[in-house]
């Protein structure tokens, strides 16, 4: 058994001897790197660790603070942003990989003084509770409708049910996204 490991030993040290120390040093993937961020129509310069999420660089280093870390595991949905116009759980998606792209977050949806249909509805319908799993749920609700699954009710809790709320507001969140279809899908 010694033998074996001796002479495992002999071909690492070799290869390390022989390596070329002009060769640049390997980056250190620790060391901060450079983003800019398209946040609600805005660029934004961040200085970030590489494996800074786009949720913990909206949070931690913008200060927008409406999408929540629920579970950190990418199933709960209450990180929900628009990417693009599609919704992505952003605990699970890296800042770097959303360089270039628009995101969308929940602080981005008003205007002036006039909510988005979707928060409107979220408000005429009762639809949250305790308001933790909501920013997310906006979200994922108007990505729902521009996906075309706003159709029927049993489409929308199809389409919805990567969002938990523990409060179970489930028939006011589906009846929000019913009320505010019609206006997303016109506008």
């Amino acid at each position: 058994m010694a033998g074996a490991a001796g002479s495992a030993l002999v071909p690492i040290t070799a290869r390390a001897a022989s390596q070329d120390p002009r060769a640049p040093a390997a980056h250190d993937p620790s060391a901060p790197v450079e983003v800019t961020l398209n946040v609600n129509g805005k660029d934004r310069r961040l200085r970030i660790d590489a494996r800074t999420t786009v949720l913990d660089a909206l949070r931690e280093h913008m200060g927008l603070t409406g999408s929540k870390k629920g579970c950190d595991h990418g199933q709960c949905g209450a990180c929900t942003v628009l990417i693009g116009d599609r919704r992505v759980v952003s605990c699970l998606t890296l800042a770097l990989a959303a360089e270039g792209q628009e995101i969308t977050t929940i602080e981005g949806l008003a205007t002036d003084d006039r909510l988005h249909p979707m928060q409107q509805a979220f408000v005429d319908n009762d639809a949250f509770q305790c308001g933790y799993c909501t920013p997310g749920q906006i979200m994922s609700a108007i990505a729902c409708v521009k996906e075309g699954h706003a159709g029927s009710e049993a489409d929308i809790r199809e389409y919805m049910s990567g969002n938990i709320c523990r409060c179970a507001a489930y028939p006011n969140i589906v009846a929000a996204v019913k009320q505010a279809a019609p206006e997303i899908l016109k506008g």
